[in-house]
């Protein structure tokens, strides 16, 4: 309602400019006009001829000039009729009245949304056109938190987004910002650190080592610093450390949890051990289960896998189960031979290939 108050206010200002004018009457004609003046002032000649006081040439050359300027006066004086001058005003007032209300509600209509509500800058970068590229609004955003750098929710935003794209020395400034701006917190200390092991190519520097360390300071249950402290044993070549972090990073991560195969496959890459992931009922069921039962409920389970996917090859997230299982058992010659054997069921079909390959990679093998 507000909106339509205030376009109804402009409307009617805008008429009342235009009738001000047409509105004013033009100059009366009184008996005090310039006309009547110089009329008086050629009798006043007549009356001073017939009195003796000028002579008649005198009185001629008076009269000569003051008719000239009577004739000047009555044409300035001359103008359109009143009745016409009347009736075109009124037609514009007319005009002003009913059409200029209707020429703007013609073009509003079709080019207006009254119904829209406020639509401003951090709404439209939050909600952005599916047809703007990720690389445009990524260059919005750093145009925005160029004009105000102490935005800590813009670069809060944005640091995780450069870091996907790989622009980790932009990524390393935009986590620096947040954590000026937003406080420190020990997600943003892992972040930070990871965006500085990607901009060193994947080695943990000690400047990405002490950021993980102050996160777990924050957070013991901080689980990407314990990975990368565990992953910075591994490149220093203390294997038993990487495993003992890795292994303790498990024990407190749920079954389903979605970076349990990426810290299993580290394990198995430093030769530890541990459990494959198993289901909340099957974990229930083992529960009282000596290590030697549950070691061999365990390899039954993968055994049945095996013969599974042997049956119906076309199972991708199987063969990559399995891989991954043989793994963990330490069975590197039967994780290999699987590998052979996924291969080639899906040889023939491109899609399934390329998902194998990306899986093995995320496991650490050659895809």
């Amino acid at each position: 309602m507000a909106l339509w108050f205030v376009f109804a206010l402009m409307t009617a200002a805008a008429i009342f400019a235009v009738l001000w004018p047409l509105s004013r009457r033009g100059r009366s004609q009184n008996d005090a006009s310039e006309a009547t003046v110089y009329k008086d002032q050629l009798s006043e000649i007549d009356r001073d001829l017939a009195a003796g006081l000028i002579g008649a040439p005198e009185a001629e050359a008076a009269r000569v000039e003051i008719g000239r300027r009577l004739l000047a006066a009555a044409d300035d004086q001359r103008g359109p009729p009143v009745a016409a001058s009347v009736r075109w005003r009124r037609i514009a007032a007319l005009i002003a009245l009913i059409g200029l209300p209707i020429v703007s509600v013609a073009f509003y209509l079709p080019l207006g949304s009254p119904q829209l509500g406020d639509f401003p800058l951090a709404e439209r970068m939050r909600q952005p056109n599916a047809n703007q590229s990720l690389d445009n609004l990524v260059a919005q955003v750093e145009a925005h938190l160029e004009k105000n750098p102490t935005d800590g929710r813009g670069w809060n935003v944005l640091a995780p987004v450069l870091t996907r794209l790989g622009r980790y020395d932009d990524a390393v400034r935009a986590y620096r910002n947040s954590i000026t701006y937003n406080g420190e917190s020990a997600e943003r200390r892992a972040d930070l650190g990871e965006a500085l092991t990607g901009a060193a190519g994947g080695v943990v520097t000690a400047e990405a080592k002490t950021e993980f360390e102050r996160a777990v300071a924050l957070d013991g249950n901080e689980m990407k610093a314990q990975y990368f402290l565990g992953l910075s044993a591994e490149q220093d070549g203390r294997a038993p450390e990487a495993a003992a972090i890795w292994n303790s990073l498990l024990a407190k991560s749920p079954p389903d949890a979605p970076w349990r195969p990426l810290v299993q496959a580290a394990l198995a890459r430093v030769g530890g051990a541990t459990a494959p992931p198993l289901s909340d009922g099957t974990m229930a069921a083992a529960k009282d289960m000596s290590a030697a039962d549950r070691n061999a409920m365990i390899h039954t389970m993968v055994n049945r896998l095996a013969t599974r996917l042997k049956q119906n090859g076309d199972d991708v997230e199987g063969w990559l189960r399995l891989v991954r299982a043989y793994m963990v058992l330490g069975e590197r010659d039967k994780a290999k031979s699987a590998l052979t054997d996924a291969r080639q069921a899906v040889a023939n079909d491109a899609e399934r290939l390329q998902q194998l390959n990306e899986g093995l990679k995320n496991l650490g093998l050659d895809g």
